[in-house]
């Protein structure tokens, strides 16, 4: 029998995110290569599977807890588990996602000669620290190569990291199955995690002096990063009087459903890799305005074709233009027709080609 190759896909965990729910996607897309064994390794702090991942996946996880109160202990054993395993799978490439842990996976493979391709998941001028920053400098010329999520992440790259393998590729958009059967109602969704970034605070606030009483504003997500917006945003609500009509739906597994149901989708976030939920409201036909971040938003958002690019925190601007589409079944369709069209070049198998044919050589 033929030793199939090994592909080994890094990542701390697959929780509900926009960064896991890529891995997921590349992780049923390399397991359908009959040639290839394809290894998960989950080495973070809960090492959760929230999206759903092949059968045939051969998952790695430490068999021991992360102690908080022991971190330096807990750090380093997770890093003699990272190189051991790795070591123990030998695979001939290995992809890592996340910017702060891709440093963890470089350092663990020091002296290892596996092939290690990283991609960072974040907003590339973001500074996670002089720690990390410098750490970043000194160990992501060790890649074999760096995947950026933009053009302006790639330029920045190869400033920072004066790395001569970097490519542009694009998340792989979850395409929403349209479904007649479910009726649109007068919603505006927005679908994130629950960080300050997202400014869920300021969307709520804005949809409110709107004063579309037959309206509704959904926000899809739950607490992240430990700051308990959750009750932040409920305090907020409820000091409004708008109970009603604001809907905090939290974690959701059928977000599709909240897609097909609405008739707008509106993105308050400051700080953005490649946000994938706004190809995924594309990929529904739903028109969709957003902050034009540094990076991402303008990816997906071509202005006043298939959507609206706001410039940052222009609170008034994104007021005026929510409401216009509120007020217009018209541009609504013009623009949500144009999204589905211009999502297609982020349909999964095409992105997953591009990872594929980078990371495999």
């Amino acid at each position: 029998m033929v030793d199939r190759k090994r592909i080994c896909l890094v990542i701390p965990s697959l929780h509900a995110g926009g960064m896991e729910r890529v891995m997921s996607e590349l992780a049923h897309y390399f397991c359908k290569k009959k040639e290839y064994e394809v290894h998960l390794i989950l080495y973070g702090l809960t090492r959760e599977i929230f999206y759903d991942i092949p059968e045939n996946i051969i998952v790695h996880k430490p068999k021991f807890e992360f102690n908080n109160s022991k971190r330096t202990w807990n750090t380093l054993k997770t890093l003699w588990f990272l190189r051991n395993k790795i070591k123990s799978i030998h695979p001939d490439t290995i992809l890592s996602f996340g910017e702060l842990w891709n440093n963890f996976v470089l350092l663990a493979t020091i002296g290892l000669r596996f092939p290690i391709y990283v991609s960072d998941r974040c907003q590339p001028d973001k500074s996670l620290g002089k720690l990390h920053d410098s750490l970043r400098k000194l160990l992501y010329p060790r890649a074999k190569g760096i995947i950026a999520q933009t053009q302006i992440a790639k330029e920045m790259y190869s400033n920072q990291f004066k790395h001569n393998n970097i490519d542009v590729i694009g998340n792989p958009i979850r395409a929403v199955q349209l479904n007649d059967k479910i009726e649109k109602e007068n919603i505006v969704l927005s679908v994130g995690r629950l960080i300050k970034s997202k400014q869920h605070d300021e969307l709520i606030k804005l949809f409110v002096k709107i004063k579309k009483p037959n309206w509704k504003l959904v926000i899809v997500g739950d607490d992240a990063l430990k700051q308990n917006n959750m009750s932040k945003l409920k305090v907020l609500i409820k000091e409004l009087n708008v109970e009603e009509n604001i809907i905090l739906a939290g974690k959701q597994n059928d977000v599709d459903t909240y897609y097909l149901k609405s008739r707008i989708f509106a993105f308050t976030s400051s700080s953005e890799g490649f946000p994938n939920v706004i190809g995924e409201a594309q990929s529904a036909g739903l028109p969709v305005i957003a902050f034009d971040c540094i990076a991402g938003p303008s990816d997906l958002i071509k202005n006043n074709q298939n959507g609206y690019l706001i410039p940052l925190n222009n609170y008034e601007k994104f007021e005026e233009k929510l409401r216009y589409l509120m007020e217009s079944d018209d541009e609504r369709l013009r623009l949500g027709e144009n999204a589905k069209k211009t999502v297609r070049e982020f349909e999964a198998n095409k992105i997953a080609d591009k990872f594929y044919n980078f990371i495999i050589n």
